[in-house]
């Protein structure tokens, strides 16, 4: 792409490299880096579409106070002086900071050094908390520090891989179209271990469905195996490690058939291919991660791979791939509450001196600060005085949501920087700060491989927006830190990081970026990604850790971590009978502030849903598309029903990402329990107990509109983008007394031409709005989820104008004959529906590879391959009836 700027994907933690160009419309032009070693040209649908989310609607474009307009030297001199007066009537643990994975590094190395090394405490923590805290957790208790062994090239060189609560499809699918092609190459084989049925699954050749919460049994059954069967590598056990025996005495108290509810055969099937595989990768994620047992989860996966040796070698060890673009660079300068930077450790004085006097900090935090859950607690309780948040929305994303919303509305003062006006955390907000987004930022990420990138801007910085660093850094000056906060820019930040790391290093800590400690702007500017460590004097290669030992122990050796099974904290009872997963969908992000700007990533899923069991649909009287409400002690929620056998009578699974900005009552957040691992602080997000109950509606309505609708008086209701304008689900409990009214009042069409069909006995209303033949909407409502072509509707917003058949044809709802219509989105990077892939099915492409080729559906990211197999099957089947 030519005048192209080089720069890394703002969403998981995979770091594709993308070439980015602005447009004069105020889009980008987007395409894969192929140069870049993560994703050699691919993306996934978030990041093919990330043009389509640059547009400034919605935009906070300057600082506010108290809902008003102010200046930044108002607003950063108040920040100073509350922060300030907080911590002289109160102490330094009476302010914190909130911070995000979606920070630049040089962000997260200025907010960590103020919170610890001048204010004095050490109550910064982050949404990484979330993602990957039993990771570090795991990794620090085996190896002595938080280091990821291998690389991405690892799982093409393996000839086993095991994905462990990873959705590795939806979640991170360019990692899995890499896996898929060496699949097809080589022949790798792969085992997915998941309560759920996933997109993922659909590639593996083993499913093992074990009970929610269940995977520490199965891996120290494993453990068990390899020692019964003569499958350890005793020499490295006896050279590189300890505490073997204690591990094994657990792994054999272990009744895995038990605690995971698998059949014998189906645990006997994945000892036998772990056994028999030496090139054996074990990639995890948020479903080892985010549990009460995840540090133990984690633990009991890495010791299968020492007991074997298989780590640090070419194809194979265990891998934590995280959520966020950066998790990692949060990691490496401090960003988490119970870490220094630079990967090292409050427990150390040698560490505490390293690091107080490269700050020149004499008020550098001793001990640990509070984790995310206690944060928030904190903040509750009226501990905490005064509270930033940084580029998070934790009133949808933390547990216990409703009582993250009270803790922020009863603070003394709060302080958000973000890129959005309206969020559910803003709205709490005392000052608002404008932030620089995705295409303005100038900084690095590392990715799951410890490659940092950079990130460069190719759009202007609008309004008065200014980026995280130089807001952070501002406030230090006025807090009287003036010589510690002064920088020219990002690149003099990241120098600084970098030679912290090298500082009294020699490889006695894993993170060393020293070469890069002098580091120039231009050198910056062109800086390439690279793989740490890269100490002073050494030269970008791939790197690997522990294949001959040396870990970051004292004596060198790591360490093996019993493991008992323990008991959850959240077990179902007879009011709450069904365990709640709750995780991340195929086209959203976190909570959909960026992603949700841009129809094709709503229109394959564009409401929040549950998905559930036909036995246990049935036994509530639940239909297919019912609605249904899905309540715990804490809270409850409305979701669209979506019956599949995917889930396992007695589970139920809910996507995250839902919003006060984009549904009614869709925040999962406010359903799940706070209970957090003891290890890590991270909380138990996929086996919350819950009571799912059939939402009795007696009317259920779909509307498109040129404009937003502002207020939809209903009691369920799902908001999202169509190209021209949008499309809205709701669903009520008591019928206005006035259909048209509440039409035009919807659709904002107060002086149009309303053209409608009513039959009342039926509950079926139909109206559309016209101006001058111009297409202003249509509302549709039916005492049963109304049958519609809502993609077709969609797409006649802003469209020519219409003659009189083509306004009866919107009333129909469908499109005439002889009119396309896609149907229901299934490959969102190249927008294609199910009708057109059904259309070449048909026509004779009997191969989702075949469909690809007719329809272009699936030869992106994959990410839908899956689905449109299904597609293709069914198909077939219908054909041979």
């Amino acid at each position: 792409m030519q005048g192209a700027t080089r720069t890394t994907c703002p969403y998981c933690g995979v770091g594709c490299g993308v070439l980015a160009r602005a447009n004069q419309d105020g889009t980008a032009e987007i395409a894969g880096d192929p140069q870049h070693p993560a994703n050699f040209g691919r993306l996934c649908s978030k990041g093919t579409a990330l043009g389509e989310t640059v547009s400034l609607d919605g935009r906070l474009l300057y600082p506010m106070i108290a809902d008003e307009r102010a200046d930044w030297d108002r607003a950063l001199d108040l920040i100073a002086q509350k922060f300030t007066a907080a911590i002289a009537a109160h102490g330094p643990e009476s302010v914190a900071f909130y911070v995000s994975g979606q920070c630049l590094t040089e962000d997260y190395y200025v907010a960590n050094k103020l919170m610890k090394g001048f204010i004095g405490a050490a109550n910064i923590d982050t949404n990484s908390r979330l993602c990957m805290a039993s990771s570090v957790a795991g990794h620090k208790r085996a190896f002595g520090s938080d280091t990821v062994p291998g690389n991405y090239a690892d799982i093409e060189l393996a000839d086993l891989v095991v994905l462990v609560g990873s959705n590795l499809a939806w979640c991170h699918p360019v990692l899995h179209q890499r896996l898929l092609a060496a699949r097809e190459a080589r022949g790798t084989r792969i085992v997915v271990i998941d309560p759920r049925g996933t997109a993922t699954c659909e590639g593996a050749d083993l499913h093992l469905p074990l009970a929610p919460g269940s995977d520490v049994a199965l891996f120290n059954s494993l453990l068990a195996h390899l020692a019964d069967t003569g499958r350890l590598d005793q020499d490295y056990i006896a050279d590189h490690t300890n505490g073997f025996e204690a591990a094994l005495a657990a792994a054999r108290a272990t009744d895995a058939a038990t605690a995971t509810g698998l059949a014998p055969a189906q645990i006997a099937a994945f000892h036998a291919l772990f056994a028999v595989h030496e090139r054996v990768v074990t990639i995890y994620s948020q479903g080892v991660n985010q549990s009460i047992n995840g540090t133990d989860k984690v633990n009991a996966i890495i010791n299968c791979h020492l007991a074997t040796g298989r780590i640090g070698r070419p194809g194979m060890g265990p891998f934590s791939v995280t959520g966020q673009p950066n998790a990692m660079g949060g990691r490496e300068v401090g960003g988490l509450a119970n870490t220094l930077a630079a990967h090292m450790d409050f427990s150390d004085p040698v560490h505490r001196r390293i690091v107080g006097e490269f700050w020149r900090a004499p008020l550098l935090a001793r001990q640990p600060g509070l984790m995310a859950v206690d944060l928030f607690r904190a903040v509750a309780a009226g501990k905490i005085k005064a509270l930033w948040i940084m580029a998070t929305n934790p009133v949808d994303s933390l547990p216990e949501a409703n009582a993250v919303r009270d803790a922020l509305k009863n603070c003394d003062f709060v302080v958000v920087s973000d890129v959005m006006r309206n969020t559910d955390t803003v709205a709490y907000a005392d000052v608002l700060l404008p932030a620089a987004a995705w295409g303005e930022k100038d900084g690095t990420v590392t990715n799951s491989e410890r490659r940092i990138s950079r990130q460069r801007p190719f759009l202007p910085i609008p309004g008065e927006a200014k980026p995280d660093w130089w807001q952070i850094c501002e406030v230090g000056k006025r807090m009287g830190f003036t010589e510690a906060f002064t920088y020219a820019g990002p690149a003099a930040i990241f120098s600084e990081h970098a030679d912290l790391s090298g500082l009294e290093n020699s490889g006695t800590r894993d993170f060393d970026i020293g070469a890069h400690a002098t580091i120039d702007q231009a050198s910056y500017d062109a800086l390439i990604p690279f793989q740490w460590p890269l100490p002073s004097g050494g030269t970008a290669h791939e790197t690997r850790f522990f294949a001959h030992g040396k870990f970051f122990t004292p004596d060198l050796r790591a360490r093996f971590v019993a493991t008992p099974v323990r008991a959850s904290a959240n077990t179902v009872t007879r009011n709450a009978p069904l365990l709640l997963n709750t995780g991340r969908i195929r086209d959203q992000w976190h909570t959909m502030t960026r992603t949700a700007k841009t129809p094709r990533l709503m229109n394959h899923i564009g409401e929040p849903f549950l998905e559930i069991h036909p036995r246990d649909a049935a036994a509530r009287g639940l239909a297919p598309a019912d609605l249904c409400e899905v309540s715990s002690p804490l809270g409850s929620v409305l979701l669209r029903t979506l019956i599949t056998t995917r889930q396992a009578p007695g589970r139920v699974f809910a996507p995250m990402h839902w919003t006060g900005q984009y549904a009614s009552k869709g925040r999962v957040g406010a359903l799940i329990a706070a209970h957090v691992d003891p290890h890590s602080g991270q909380p138990e997000l996929k086996r919350m107990p819950v009571q799912v109950k059939h939402f009795a509606a007696q009317f259920h309505g779909f509307a498109v509109s040129i404009k937003k609708p502002l207020d939809t008086p209903t009691e369920y209701w799902a908001l999202a983008p169509a190209r021209g304008g949008w499309r809205l689900e709701f669903s009520g409990t008591k019928s206005p007394a006035d259909w048209a009214a509440f039409a035009r009042a919807l659709l904002g069409a107060d002086n149009a031409e309303l053209l409608a069909y009513r039959d009342t006995a039926r509950t079926n209303y139909r109206f559309a709005a016209f101006a001058g033949g111009q297409f202003l909407g249509a509302l549709f409502v039916g005492a049963e989820p109304v049958a519609v072509s809502r993609g077709w509707l969609a797409g006649l917003l802003l469209g020519p104008l219409m003659d009189a058949s083509s306004r009866l044809a919107v009333l129909a709802g469908r499109a005439g004959q002889g009119i396309a219509d896609q149907g229901a989105i299934v490959c969102a990077c190249f927008e294609v529906g199910r009708n057109r892939i059904t259309d070449a099915i048909v026509a004779g492409a009997q191969t989702v590879s075949a469909v690809g080729a007719a329809t272009g559906a699936g030869t992106n990211c994959g990410s839908c391959r899956a689905e449109i197999g299904g597609i293709v099957d069914a198909t077939r089947l219908a054909h041979a009836v």
